[in-house]
């Protein structure tokens, strides 16, 4: 299957028009990238294909600058979920990152990313609810579990298993047939077990809210309205906590 293309916009510190070549050199390296176009004035760089958004960034990230999604997608057509474990006894608890586009009437990209989790092999799977308060346990169900169970399929639900590796990374990106409004207030669950009893003080397990996430050109500002901080202050904040 064809995958469609679509466009994120990413803010990134640019000085020159050697900066932009570097950025434009790394990026076209990637499978998948159609078209790169860098604004100095905005500090925005725009890339349309069909790349993961974290390949992107490591790409930006390897010339020495770091990046920001700042959208993806047309307006409504994008999330985000922030996975974090609720084990009392980790500091930092942000372990992983999960961004969703919809690309066509049917089809939504998945990019899920996580760091810090013992090796081995997680179940990512959607929850009919979106209550975290108790950790995965207040989730509910996987979402459409009993209609998957009547057709004899996996579900949309299971979004699929991501490995870790012995450095505690891992990520994967994939494709589902599903639309952006569905998932909205939702939960995403990461866990070795798919199903079961869960248990909330396990730092190996992940939970989030679904989120909907700014469109392409949804979200240009440099500055905080609430907090007065700027995308760099608050993204340096974010990357001590533990976000990817």
């Amino acid at each position: 299957m064809t995958i469609p293309t679509f466009e994120t916009t990413f803010a990134v510190p640019m000085t020159c028009e050697s900066c932009i070549k570097d950025i434009e050199g790394s990026l076209y390296k990637l499978k998948g990238i159609d078209k790169v176009t860098a604004s100095l004035q905005d500090q925005l760089v725009s890339i349309e294909g069909n790349a993961a958004p974290s390949a992107i960034v490591a790409a930006i990230q390897d010339t020495g600058r770091d990046a920001i999604l700042r959208g993806s997608g047309k307006s409504n057509s994008a999330a985000v979920c922030i996975l974090e474990t609720h084990a009392s006894h980790v500091v930092n608890n942000v372990r992983g990152l999960v961004r969703m586009v919809q690309v066509s009437p049917n089809l939504t990209l998945v990019d899920l990313s996580i760091k810090g989790l013992s090796p081995g092999t997680y179940h990512a799977t959607v929850r009919e609810a979106g209550d975290i308060s108790e950790g995965p346990e207040s989730t509910g169900g996987i979402w459409e579990a009993l209609q998957a169970k009547q057709e004899g399929t996996p579900g949309r639900g299971v979004f699929g298993t991501v490995q870790v590796g012995k450095h505690s990374v891992g990520s994967v990106f994939l494709d589902k047939p599903i639309q952006i409004w569905e998932l909205i207030g939702r939960s995403i669950v990461v866990a070795r077990q798919q199903e079961g009893k869960f248990d909330k003080n396990d730092a190996d397990t992940l939970v989030g809210v679904i989120a909907r996430s700014a469109g392409v050109w949804d979200n240009d500002k440099t500055v905080c309205s609430c907090s007065g901080k700027t995308v760099w202050e608050e993204r340096t904040e974010q990357l001590e906590k533990g976000m990817l």
